[in-house]
């Protein structure tokens, strides 16, 4: 079976190998020269499964009001002249209740488990060395009522079969003793010991080498052109070599019995093109790397730091420290007013946290493009146009549920079902709405 893999991301690479896997004969389209250089970049390198409560919740849309005139919030909604950021905006808005929260929680946490046992299995198969830090995740709270309330989530994990202990600030700094400079701000913590970190571009692209050598065709610097349909159904995608569209060579047809769409947040304008209109819509986020000046003083557990919603993770010699959503269209820049201030935060929030542990004077600052539905529930499975199947939708957990992201939809695609407590539909518009239907 050929198969067709649009997006070079954690997600397309993870649905490829697992294609490859099961026999499928597989050709990713990325308009980058290499594999994991847009989302999958920099970001902030967590396997959170233990920590993905999804945005909307009963207190999302106060807070979104509020933080609407701050520069450094960590939830931006910036209004534009966009339909397709209003109709999100409407159905996000929709789940913002308690029992849609914990809805959402359990497919997430679903997924997240199921996709944390498919990495450890492709990690033991390939040896993939990635920076990984088996250390779990921590997450501090500087403020006594958002520490109180922690108790409740960590409940509702539990619930879920997530392990979520809450500790006082002496487990928390027993846990990482990195933090005792900032310990005096510190009230107490959660901690979940199954969790762990990496660096999502190197593992990425070492699996993307590994899929080459298995045969798969990478066709990097090349642009999606159009997806070619007759009828509902799609017949192939033509392709634009990057190096030579300028000099009127035609684009290459891509015919194959399966197409799949894992192009993160550009995943829906391309689809709205063949009728498909998903709910995804881009988050700005942000990240600052430094190297390291102090490495033994550096912590090895990433955290949360629950005061600016940002993580904090150890990759090698360097600290990435990433977080805000920014919901303001599919701009990239850095070099904007806004842009600088929320970039400055986290330079800043480094040095209030670990003084002195990094060289924040020579910053590496990087933006990317959250691909989030309204639930944060990534859109996996069958669309309505036949042969054509979707893998996106996964906002700030891409990391988290890539591989088992992909090893679900390559299952789908063979024929198989997932064995797992998620709900896989195949996604059409009516009237406006989303309606799904089993794949």
């Amino acid at each position: 079976m050929k198969t067709v893999v649009l997006g070079a991301g954690i997600i397309g690479i993870s649905t490829a190998w697992h294609l490859l896997e099961r026999g499928h004969e597989v050709t990713v389209v990325d308009r980058q020269p290499d594999a994991a250089l847009e989302t999958s970049f920099a970001n902030a390198g967590q396997i959170s499964v233990s920590y993905c409560e999804p945005w909307a919740n009963r207190d999302a849309p106060l807070k979104a009001l509020k933080w609407m005139f701050s520069s450094t919030a960590p939830l931006l909604f910036r209004p534009q002249l966009d339909w397709q950021q209003w109709r999100w905006g409407l159905q996000f808005l929709g789940q913002c209740n308690d029992a849609a929260f914990e809805r959402n929680v359990a497919q997430l946490v679903a997924l997240g488990a199921y996709s944390h046992a498919a990495l450890k299995d492709v990690v033991r198969s390939t040896g993939i060395d990635y920076h990984r830090l088996e250390r779990g995740i921590a997450h501090y709270y500087t403020d006594p009522k958002s520490f109180d309330a922690a108790a409740e989530a960590a409940a509702l994990m539990r619930k879920y079969g997530v392990q979520r202990k809450v500790v006082s600030r002496e487990e928390l700094l027993q846990i990482e003793p990195a933090f005792r400079p900032f310990g005096h701000r510190i009230v107490g913590g959660t901690y979940t010991p199954s969790d762990e970190s990496g660096d999502a571009r190197v593992f990425t692209q070492a699996l993307a080498r590994l899929c080459a050598a298995r045969g798969a065709r990478m066709l990097y610097g090349h642009d999606v052109v159009r997806l070619e349909c007759t009828g509902n159904t799609i017949t192939s995608v033509a392709v634009q070599d990057q190096l030579t569209g300028a000099t009127g060579q035609k684009p290459l047809q891509l015919q194959a019995d399966a197409y799949v769409a894992a192009c993160g947040s550009y995943t829906a304008p391309l689809l709205r093109s063949v009728g498909v209109n998903l709910p995804i819509y881009p988050g700005k986020g942000y990240s600052a790397t430094f190297a390291l000046k102090q490495p033994d003083a550096a912590p090895l557990v990433s955290t949360i730091d629950d005061e600016v919603k940002c993580a904090i993770t150890r990759l090698g010699n360097e600290l990435r420290v990433a977080g805000t959503i920014e919901l303001g269209g599919y701009d990239l820049s850095l070099d904007t007013p806004l842009a600088k201030a929320r970039c400055q935060m986290l330079a800043d929030r480094i040095e209030q946290v670990l003084p002195g542990v990094c060289d924040t004077t020579a910053p590496n600052y990087w933006t990317g493009l959250r691909p989030a539905t309204p639930t944060n529930i990534p859109l996996i499975g069958r669309t309505k146009v036949n042969k054509l199947w979707v893998n996106a939708g996964h906002g700030t957990l891409g990391w988290t549920h890539g591989a088992g992201s992909g090893k679900a939809l390559a299952e789908l695609i063979h024929g198989e079902r997932p064995a797992m407590a998620f709900g896989f539909h195949g996604f059409e518009a009516e009237r406006g709405r989303l309606t799904a239907r089993v794949a």
